[in-house]
């Protein structure tokens, strides 16, 4: 298992466009594919669990990626999520 913390930087936050495509991108791996926010649990992989997770700019999340290709994950779901998320 591998895990980083991200600070949100879009100012828009983790809104249906970006969490649509984070959930594409986590589907691609075979890992299980988490954030960690306010204390609960959010499947990458679901855009409504994503969307649930009410994410808003400038917060702090951690990524969490459990399984055969976690570093490979961990590295571009972090990377986009580190950037403008195509916005």
């Amino acid at each position: 298992m591998v895990s980083k913390k991200i600070i949100i930087k879009d100012e828009l936050g983790l809104h249906m466009r970006p969490a649509s495509k984070l959930a594409k991108m986590a589907a691609t791996y075979g890992s299980n594919i988490k954030i960690l926010f306010n204390g609960k649990e959010f499947d990458c992989k679901s855009v409504m669990f994503l969307m649930t997770a009410c994410i808003k700019y400038n917060s702090e999340i951690e990524l969490v990626c459990d399984g055969p290709d976690e570093e490979k994950a961990l590295a571009e779901l972090s990377a986009f999520l580190e950037s403008d998320m195509g916005d």
